[in-house]
């Protein structure tokens, strides 16, 4: 071997993905990459199907109706918080006039004890916001008559009364300000599930709303509600409240309304009972303590029945898994099947 082929440099091995065609190939495969990512990002997004839109339409509903009864539960801790402070300021003003009485007969004692000559500290103990600090003093004791020490007492047993029913009194207006700023906060609430609901369906085009309403038909067993007619077995007040509900079908739900135009669910079984001389209480979480537990297997018409795991819907038993309810905001009152909602409890009234 030479020493020229002796030095000479190993050549470099060229690769064939290397080549022209190898980087025009490469180069399209990645610009095709690129198209499909970019397609997939900016390709917009499968439009759900009835039964799908249906499902929210029904979860906003529900949790519309959720809020609606925690509306009624706060209208009703501030009703009671309401009322509780007006009684309380009431007998703050009674225990104020006791205390202004029983301050003028000091005062009475005081202007007496001046015309007699009486000395300045005993005006004072007249007079003091405390005066049973003057009477621990025992030089002054001897002046005061037995009547005068009675209308000290009096005096002092008036102003602690009216101390403590001050306290109370502020307690309560406290008390009703919280009830209020929860009551606006889940009339919020309540406003804005519907109004999502109502935004879903309205972005929907005029047959597929159809196809919506269809569906909840088709689900709920309301389409015979208008010609049905019901024959028993209920008797006695079950029969009454029954009959009530059935003749405000029709009318719309309304949140917090319990009629007589309009009725949420809590607000139509109320109504519904009240005609039949019994009475409940407001809410769906408070009506499902009103009465006697039952089973589902057990229940018989005009029981109450209960639905959803929060218990936020309540609507009344006709039998043969029919109720009769103010099913839902935008709905109106009529008879459907029990079995579209999830059962959570029934109680027995009648």
């Amino acid at each position: 071997m030479s020493a020229l082929a002796s030095h000479r440099k190993p050549r470099p091995r060229i690769l064939a993905s290397t080549g022209p065609r190898a980087v025009v190939g490469l180069t399209t495969v990645a610009l095709a990459t690129v198209t499909l990512l970019s397609e997939s990002a900016s390709a917009a997004p499968a439009k759900p199907s009835i039964t799908e839109v249906k499902a929210q339409v029904d979860d906003l509903r529900e949790k519309a109706e959720a809020a609606t009864e925690h509306v009624n539960a706060a209208k009703e801790k501030t009703d009671q918080q309401r009322a509780k402070a007006d009684l309380l300021l009431a007998e703050v003003a009674k225990k104020t006039q006791k205390l202004n009485e029983a301050r003028e007969t000091l005062g009475q004692f005081a202007a007496a004890q001046y015309r007699e000559g009486g000395v300045d500290q005993t005006t004072a103990l007249l007079l003091s916001d405390n005066p049973e600090k003057y009477l621990e003093q025992s030089h002054l004791v001897d002046r005061v008559s037995a009547t005068q020490e009675e209308a000290i007492k009096e005096f002092r047993t008036q102003q602690t009364a009216a101390t403590t029913e001050r306290a109370k009194a502020a307690a309560s207006v406290a008390d009703l300000a919280a009830a209020q700023t929860k009551l606006a906060a889940e009339k919020k609430t309540a406003a804005a599930k519907l109004a999502d609901a109502q935004k879903l369906l309205s972005s929907l085009t005029a047959e597929d709303r159809k196809k919506v309403a269809a569906l909840d038909t088709q689900q709920s067993g309301s389409a015979d509600s208008a010609s049905y007619t019901y024959n028993g077995p209920a008797s006695g007040r079950a029969a009454q409240a029954i009959a009530f509900a059935l003749a405000a079908r029709g009318k719309p739900y309304v949140s917090g309304a319990t009629g007589p135009n309009s009725y949420d669910c809590s607000g139509l079984t109320q109504a519904a009972y009240r005609s039949a001389g019994i009475s409940i209480s407001r809410t769906t979480y408070t009506q499902i303590n009103d009465g006697t537990r039952v089973s589902q297997s057990e229940l018989r018409p005009g029981d109450l029945v209960f639905f959803y795991s929060g218990i936020s819907h309540v609507a009344i038993y006709l039998g043969n898994g029919e109720i009769v309810h103010a099913p839902h905001p935008g709905g109106v009152v009529e008879v459907g099947k029990m079995s579209w909602m999830p059962f959570a409890g029934a109680v027995r009234l009648a």
